[in-house]
């Protein structure tokens, strides 16, 4: 690819800029460039598109995407360091790269969308990607303002996002995902890919809306989901005592003495329903 846009080798970018990665950030830089594509690929055609990106570091995937035919990057980078080689990137893409200095956490991605398919690229840093995905699939109004999310994450947390019920990694986050979207897990990164290597495998997962979810408050679903799971080896007669217990599972037609890990999303959302 670096043949392809004509820009430099991105160990070549992070030397120059003096670009370490650093743990406090949970940054892990993705330097192999095919692999950069691969991802920017999973999201679909990107001709046309507005593309949100959360910690493009030293922007390895910010080319892919923009090479890949975006009509538009907003790219939201907390480290100061990683704005020179950004900035080197929106120059070879005139008009098309927007950077945005400040914390993803705090950023209103929905006011900054624009017309036409608005997609979420991004390997986002461990520390915040989780409540990343959560705050982009509990938006107040749905559908949601984005088309798609393809996002990178340990393993771990890419197995718990597909997880459904009977799964050993089923739980909060699974129901959550499950209920608003159609999750998977399309292919995995090996730490080696990465710089600094991380200690695990990641994987990148494709998410698109449902557009008719079950009608259900969010906050009752959070409520349920957290009680439940938060003691997943005890009945739900018992985890959810403090939301009800037996009188609420009763109503939602469960039998107590199941545990939360075998219920379904439209059974959880049933109970959610009947707080």
């Amino acid at each position: 690819m670096a043949a392809l846009d004509g820009l430099p080798p991105l160990r070549d970018v992070i030397q120059r800029h003096g670009l370490d990665a650093r743990k406090a950030l949970g940054q892990n830089f993705l330097l192999d460039l095919n692999l950069t594509q691969k991802v920017a690929r999973t999201a679909g055609s990107l001709e046309g598109a507005t593309v949100f990106e959360v910690g493009p570091g030293p922007g390895g995937l910010t080319r892919a995407i923009l090479a890949l035919g975006a009509k538009k990057v907003i790219a939201v980078e907390r480290d100061t360091r990683c704005l020179p080689a950004l900035a080197e990137i929106s120059d070879h893409y005139p008009g098309r790269l927007e950077v945005i200095e400040g914390d993803a956490l705090k950023t209103d991605f929905e006011a900054m969308a624009s017309e036409g398919p608005v997609k979420i690229i991004a390997n986002l840093p461990y520390n915040v990607g989780t409540q990343l995905l959560v705050n982009w699939i509990l938006p107040k109004q749905w559908p949601p303002f984005w088309d798609s999310l393809t996002l990178m994450f340990q393993k771990e947390v890419g197995e718990r996002i597909v997880a459904t019920e009977d799964d050993d990694h089923y739980g909060r986050l699974g129901v959550l995902c499950g209920w608003r979207t159609s999750a998977r897990m399309a292919f995995d990164i090996p730490p080696q890919a990465f710089t600094p290597p991380p200690k695990v495998t990641s994987t990148v997962v494709h998410l698109t809306p449902n557009e008719n979810p079950a009608p259900c408050a969010v906050g009752n679903l959070e409520k349920v989901t957290h009680a439940a799971f938060g003691q997943r080896r005890k009945m739900l007669r018992q985890s959810l005592k403090p939301l009800g217990g037996e009188t609420l599972l009763n109503k939602a037609e469960i039998d107590p003495s199941r545990r939360a890990e075998t219920l379904s999303v439209e059974e959880f959302v049933r109970l959610a329903n009947c707080l």
